[in-house]
């Protein structure tokens, strides 16, 4: 097995570790190619970004260990950046100078109501955010709530250009108490529009591991039925493991290449050099 993990946080956000810390484990267990991600910077405080004031201290850090490990892994700078919509969200672009990156990841971890100024319905963390972010900023209208968590998505895609979604159907994760089903029709709509709009991109969709083996939720993120439909839309893919912690580097990396080849995918997306390229499955589950 090829391992690589381009979805990686460090101490300088929410991960629980230093980035050289990363950088031994990585080397540790074979890993092929290793790029951190950090939660980049938002526009007010939270517990999980990267402060701005520690921006600068992360550039260089990344680019220390780059050189330092040059001859036993390839080490690039990215950040996980956050959209919440336009002029609520720091332009990607901007972060992608700022920082440095080799790619940005994009997700959408908090979502607005359009038809309020005020409240965002955080889907990480605990449920019980989730529970009263959908009553708070959606006076309990769940399908409003996840029809605007698409829309940002789509909105994100059109806008910002990411190189990659980071778990892009996240928002069943937390769907406790059955707000919505995945097989409701405006559902199934929703993601629909959504990956026609990344097909029209060029943007890669992660298959984001960490909800199994944190124990979060049964599959991927996306999904075994959005992964046949982005293999159908010829929407590139690739596998992230969004560590946390070192121990974490290839947690259900094997198992989530393997779906992506019975889901019928034949190239996975990596990034090497410069630049994403193409590479077929077959060479990252191969033991060669």
């Amino acid at each position: 097995m090829k391992y690589f993990s381009y979805h990686t946080h460090s101490s300088f956000c929410d991960g629980k570790a230093s980035v050289e810390e990363v950088c031994i484990s990585a080397i540790e267990q074979g890993l092929s190619s290793l790029g951190f991600s950090s939660h980049a910077p938002v526009m007010f405080e939270t517990a999980w970004a990267m402060r701005f004031e520690d921006l600068s201290a992360y550039v260089k850090e990344v680019e220390r260990c780059k050189i330092k490990y040059k001859d036993q892994i390839k080490i690039y700078r990215s950040l996980e950046a956050d959209y919440i919509g336009e002029g609520r969200s720091i332009p990607f672009n901007e972060l992608r100078k700022l920082g440095q990156l080799d790619y940005l990841i994009g997700s959408v971890h908090l979502v607005t109501n359009p038809a309020k100024h005020d409240g965002l319905w955080f889907l990480d963390g605990p449920s019980t955010n989730y529970d009263k972010g959908i009553e708070q900023c959606f006076d309990g209208d769940a399908r409003r709530a996840v029809e605007q968590y698409f829309a940002q998505i789509r909105e994100m895609v059109q806008l910002q250009q990411p190189d990659v979604i980071a778990h892009m159907d996240k928002v069943v994760m937390n769907n406790k108490n059955g707000y919505f089903f995945e097989s409701d029709s405006w559902y199934k709509d929703a993601m629909e529009e959504t990956l026609q709009v990344i097909a029209a991109s060029s943007v890669i969709v992660e298959v984001n591991t960490r909800g199994i083996y944190r124990g979060k939720y049964h599959t991927w993120f996306p999904n075994e039925n959005v992964i046949q439909r982005c293999v159908e839309l010829d929407i590139p893919l690739t596998v992230s493991v969004d560590a946390h912690h070192p121990s974490e580097l290839c947690s259900g990396f094997s198992e989530a290449a393997a779906g992506l080849k019975s889901a019928g995918c034949e190239y996975l997306s990596v990034f090497e050099g410069k630049a994403w390229k193409q590479i077929p499955i077959s060479d990252v589950i191969s033991d060669k």
